[in-house]
């Protein structure tokens, strides 16, 4: 497994939790990271994300683990088509249920056909990951206050769930972007390569 050059770590402003992620943004992205967190319940999620040089989405491989239970997906998209393979072992349900929490749907997507229009990943909990779509898009250039809604595969953390969600980005200037997604909002501000800085309610650099 060859080495990456460069390290961020984010720190859980919403929950007690942080990701650390290592990788090489030269050629796109080759991304290796963990995600820590303790809601709905502790879990350990390690992650590999593979980008194009048009920062477009070519694979993202997710497995999620806690106390008796693990979930791993494979997401990827060639000839326009996502493909997700999954696997489970133990009882994620039995878990949630035990700590008084809801339980959740399966991992992966029943029809992934429903992503046909994604060409980015966004894995919940995530500040990496909304940096694909501030690349793609060429966003920190881009003329502000003028919104740009696109198709994402949203991970879900700690199912797995893969849902087809729209997302909306606007350039505000000086490095401050904004995401909404259905009610909720938020001003990301990022570095120079877009890179978060500071998510609120999410996330912050370390």
């Amino acid at each position: 497994m060859a080495t990456l050059p460069k390290v961020l770590l984010w720190t859980r402003t919403d929950v007690p939790g942080a990701e650390t992620v290592v990788f090489d943004d030269r050629r796109g992205l080759v991304a290796r990271g963990t995600q820590q967190a303790v809601d709905p319940i502790p879990y350990l999620a390690r992650y590999e994300l593979i980008v194009d040089d048009n920062w477009q989405t070519a694979r993202l491989d997710v497995s999620a683990e806690g106390a008796g239970w693990m979930r791993t997906v494979r997401m990827q998209r060639a000839a326009g088509r996502w493909r997700a393979t999954t696997g489970e072992q133990g009882d994620l349900d039995a878990a949630l249920v035990a700590a008084g929490q809801r339980r959740v749907g399966f991992p992966g997507i029943e029809d992934a056909a429903r992503l046909e229009q994604a060409l980015d990943v966004d894995l919940g909990g995530s500040p990496l990951t909304n940096t694909l779509v501030i690349r793609r898009l060429g966003l920190l250039n881009a003329t502000p206050d003028r919104p740009t809604t696109v198709m994402t595969a949203w991970v879900l953390l700690p199912s797995l769930e893969i849902i087809a969600a729209e997302h909306t980005y606007t350039p505000l200037g000086g490095n401050k972007i904004r995401y909404e997604s259905d009610t909720f909002r938020a001003e990301i501000k990022v570095d120079d390569q877009g890179f978060v800085i500071d998510y609120p309610g999410l996330a912050k650099r370390g």
